[in-house]
């Protein structure tokens, strides 16, 4: 069987190899589905778009590609078949989870990983719990990240595991520095002090119900609510932005500051609703106002500010709207317009919804 068959690992080119041994590393988990693969001349695509590499796995078929387009740089070694580097053979195997969200650049990927479901119960009422959570869609998810000689940056305490050749530091920066990190965590929610990923190799952070959202900074900076940040590239800066006026400090819901990311790089929010829920709006000299506590985080040159819903404050008082979230400029605007729902039904269920009425937009 004509060994003509390659495919890479975090950048490096391996093969030739035969159809047979390609499904041999699918079956060791050193190829996944979304590992890049190419047959002879053909072009880089995922694994996963290789007929039957997969289901050969398991039952020694044979396997086809799909696509073949231009060819890719030759590879520098095609007479050694070279085994993927050690530090990645134990990557979690692929088919326990799917990857819903991704962004990379040369040095660093994020994915958004999310398990297809939970089975591991040990009592009834776990069980239960988990089945429902099943039935309902809830899926565990878990954030990874690849770093390709970069550097990355994550809360405190949300490594789970990592694989390759990754140092982790922790710089204070002295007694000033310490103060100046506690004062950040007291302002902004954020963790004091955050550590830093550097190398080449696979970051898995802590598995959790949580919603993510991945967003690349070009420079600009956004302004987002107190405790949003989760991890970005090393690139970022992290820290706290001053209300600019005192009607959005005391009326805003985030008090005196927010969380500040700025710079050129991957970023990754920690969301309080699914991301397909979450609404950007685009304003170019224009005005948003926002009747409750849901606008996530800002970017562009646009103001906040809290006003009156009408014109007097007597009208402001009768017309049942109460104060607005006020964004007045050129820039985007992230809100989430189903956070209150959830806040509600997890209160007080269905039965508080029709029961309460609509709360006016001071401070929630």
């Amino acid at each position: 069987m004509a060994a003509e068959w390659y495919f890479r690992v975090m950048g490096a080119e391996f093969g030739p190899v035969s159809a047979t041994e390609l499904v041999e590393q699918a079956a060791d988990g050193k190829i996944s589905p979304d590992t890049e693969v190419r047959k002879g001349e053909g072009a880089w695509v995922p694994a996963s778009r290789v007929a039957g590499l997969f289901d050969g796995a398991s039952q020694g078929k044979a396997i086809t590609a799909k696509t073949a387009v231009p060819p890719p740089l030759p590879n520098k070694d095609a007479s050694v078949f070279v085994p993927a580097p050690k530090p990645f053979d134990s990557t979690p195997s692929s088919s326990k989870f799917e990857v819903i969200d991704t962004a990379e650049d040369d040095r660093f990927r994020v994915e958004i990983l999310a398990y297809s479901s939970l089975g591991g119960a040990k009592d009834h009422q776990t069980a239960a719990t988990v089945y429902f959570a099943n039935q309902a869609g809830i899926r565990l998810k878990q954030v990874r990240i690849t770093l390709r000689n970069g550097e990355a940056i994550a809360e405190s305490g949300a490594l789970h595991f990592m694989l390759g050749q990754i140092q982790m530091e922790s710089k204070i920066g002295g007694v000033s520095g310490l103060g100046k990190a506690m004062m950040n965590k007291f302002v902004t929610k954020e963790a004091a002090i955050m550590p830093r990923y550097r190398g080449t190799g696979q970051i898995y952070l802590e598995p959790s119900f949580s919603h993510f959202l991945i967003y690349r900074l070009m420079g600009e900076e956004v302004i987002a609510d107190k405790g949003m940040f989760y991890c970005g590239q090393g690139t970022l800066d992290i820290g706290s932005a001053l209300q600019r006026n005192v009607s959005s400090a005391l009326f805003g819901g985030e008090g005196l500051f927010q969380t500040r990311i700025k710079g050129k790089g991957i970023c990754v929010f920690e969301s309080p609703v699914p991301v397909d829920e979450v609404m950007r709006i685009d304003l170019k000299d224009e005005t948003l106002q926002v009747d409750g506590n849901f606008a996530l985080m800002r970017t562009g040159r646009i103001e906040f500010s809290v006003e009156k819903s009408t014109r007097s404050l007597l009208g402001t008082l009768t017309s049942g709207e109460g104060l607005l979230q006020t964004f007045r400029g050129t820039g985007s605007v992230w809100l989430a317009p189903t956070q209150d729902i959830y806040q509600r039904l997890q209160s007080g269920g269905i039965a508080s919804m029709a029961a309460a009425p609509r709360s006016s937009n001071t401070a929630t």
